[in-house]
């Protein structure tokens, strides 16, 4: 039996690997522009001190967080 042509052809999981992927590039970006932020506006050493630490650990998880969701999906080699 044939599928009608309005049914919808089943969702890619690539699809939604790449957009995490993404994301997980794009957010670390926005957590150390708000680091800086803190940093710069900040008169106090411990609020310096925390807008360092948010701007180390966007570094952090922009340098790690994608490869490993990459190893982690990485098609397993053939036999």
């Amino acid at each position: 039996m044939a599928k009608p042509p309005s049914a919808k052809p089943p969702r890619d999981p690539a699809m939604g690997r790449y957009y995490l992927m993404t994301l997980a590039r794009i957010v670390p970006v926005g957590g150390a522009l708000l680091g800086l932020v803190i940093m710069g506006r900040s008169n106090q050493l411990p609020q310096q001190i925390l807008g360092f630490a948010i701007v180390l650990a966007a570094l952090w998880v922009m340098a790690v967080v994608p490869r490993a969701l990459a190893r982690r999906w990485r098609t397993p080699p053939a036999p």
